[in-house]
């Protein structure tokens, strides 16, 4: 398995594609849901998705909290990080399961609300049917390691 990490470099590039991305890293205040800004998420995630950042730096160590914007239909290939991951679904329904192998009849489909932690170097998958926006905490740098490394959106061109 080789490990994907989203290194400061990848995020100045990023910024400078979607500057709206970065630019709510730290607000000056409390934001409404209309204010948050979003923009693509990185290349390590399949395209359609959108990410915002609430707080912190994905590329450095500390505490960041991220908003996933996932469309209909939309999957995360089984994989693992190496610190706990926090999610909680803010709308839509999002499926989520452990193991190797992204199978929809073994994972929990939350609704608005639900919660889930991924504990670091399990084994998990997403997905979504009908669309969802998901809160993720966690502890950064942000690093994802998918299960089958041919499921890395960012080595396929």
């Amino acid at each position: 398995m080789i490990t994907q990490r989203i290194p400061a470099l990848a995020l100045t590039i990023a910024a400078l594609v979607a500057a709206p991305l970065l630019m709510a890293a730290d607000p000056p205040g409390p934001m409404q849901p209309e204010e948050i800004k979003w923009g693509p998420a990185p290349p390590v995630l399949v395209a359609g998705a959108e990410m915002a950042v609430l707080a912190g730096d994905p590329a450095k160590s500390g505490p960041v909290t991220l908003r996933l914007k996932l469309p209909a239909g939309y999957a995360i290939a089984p994989h693992w990080h190496p610190t706990d991951e926090r999610v909680t679904v803010i709308s839509g329904h999002l499926g989520l399961g452990m193991g190797d192998t992204l199978d929809k009849k073994k994972s929990k489909v939350l609704k608005p609300g639900g919660y889930a932690v991924a504990s670091a170097n399990m084994h998990h998958f997403a997905w979504t049917k009908s669309g969802a926006i998901v809160q993720v905490d966690l502890m950064g740098p942000f690093a994802i390691t998918y299960v089958n490394p041919a499921d890395d959106p960012s080595k396929k061109k």
